[in-house]
């Protein structure tokens, strides 16, 4: 089905988005967030929109967006906190539509920041996702040990070989953080997964809520 781009609002005012549906039936939905605004971070970056056709190529309903102050969304980077307010009011338009289906959440370097917050801020509402999946986590510079309780199976996926986020750091992280994530450790590949995006597209769809 074709993309379909949407206004949604925001609490620092409209928000773009692009919602893509693999099924008229679908079974599951997903939001994907987009690497750090200031560095050129948009939602049409390639590892972005390879989790995007994986969910719609699998069936699911995927909204992609761009966080405040990107784009056609209005308001001002906010350091993770006000773009993981975007993130929770992407997730409430979502659940009107579809209030029962299980949620996969995934982000990208600090996309993934943003999505572990809200993951951590939905359980604490009493409505948990049934998966998170952070890609290339940039564990050295946000307060990923911060965040310990998601209710939720958590899906690490790193290169050995970032140039961006210290791989070491994100190992030792995994080990000891309280998520116990599943890490998946991508040998000879850098920050943007150049030349391994359907690696990385299939090693995510082993991690989907179907």
């Amino acid at each position: 089905m074709a993309a379909q781009r949407e206004q949604l609002e925001g609490p620092a005012g409209r928000l773009e988005a692009v919602i893509e549906q693999g099924s008229d039936a679908p079974d599951f939905i997903a939001i994907v967030c987009h690497p750090h605004p200031l560095f050129g971070g948009t939602m049409d970056n390639k590892v972005v929109t390879t989790l995007t056709r994986l969910v719609r190529d699998k069936g699911g309903v995927v909204v992609r967006f761009n966080f405040r102050g990107v784009g056609e969304s209005q308001g001002a980077y906010s350091d993770g906190i006000g773009e993981t307010e975007d993130l929770l009011a992407v997730h409430s338009w979502l659940r009107q539509q579809w209030p029962s289906l299980p949620l996969w959440l995934a982000g990208f370097s600090f996309g993934s920041f943003v999505a572990a917050r809200g993951a951590e801020i939905l359980n604490a509402n009493g409505d948990p996702v049934n998966h998170l999946l952070l890609v290339a986590p940039p564990v050295h510079h946000y307060a990923f040990a911060e965040i310990e309780k998601t209710g939720c199976p958590v899906t690490v996926v790193q290169g050995e070989d970032d140039e961006v986020v210290p791989a070491e750091q994100v190992f030792q992280w995994a080990a000891a953080t309280p998520l116990e994530p599943d890490l998946i450790r991508f040998p000879d590949c850098g920050h943007f997964f150049h030349g391994r995006l359907v690696d990385l597209k299939e090693a995510a769809a082993s991690h989907l809520p179907v």
